[in-house]
């Protein structure tokens, strides 16, 4: 089968789970394709792609489309030349390095958290 064949399979069964509504199913098609995307040299795509399937309208105008994508790719690139900068000199991370990323994680983590609250509803019940 060719690429763009398999491509259009990927996306046609995006739509049907956007439709359905199935987030686990979403969940597992989106990490797949970061998986592709990831392995032909593209993880920001994905991560853009994921971003615009989950939190754009579809009759968002072109040029907010645009500029969400300009604001996504600009956040990824202050952050990639921001931990370029901020290595020590020398091939193996140091404990400070270790530590800076730490960080990094740990207020990404904070911003997903509160974006779930702020953006989905609770399963289950109380």
């Amino acid at each position: 089968m060719g690429e763009h064949k398999r491509r259009q399979m990927r996306h046609d069964e995006m739509e049907r789970l956007l439709a359905a509504g199935n987030r686990a199913e979403m969940r597992a098609v989106i990490d797949e394709l970061t998986r592709h995307l990831a392995d032909s040299g593209r993880l920001i795509e994905a991560g853009w792609l994921s971003l615009k399937v989950m939190a754009i309208p579809d009759d968002a105008p072109p040029v907010q489309i645009q500029e969400m994508r300009n604001a996504y790719y600009s956040g990824a690139q202050h952050l990639f030349a921001s931990i370029m900068s901020m290595l020590d000199e020398g091939e193996e991370p140091t404990e400070k390095d270790l530590s800076r990323l730490d960080k990094i994680k740990a207020e990404l983590d904070g911003f997903v958290e509160d974006f779930k609250l702020k953006n989905f509803e609770a399963a289950g019940s109380a």
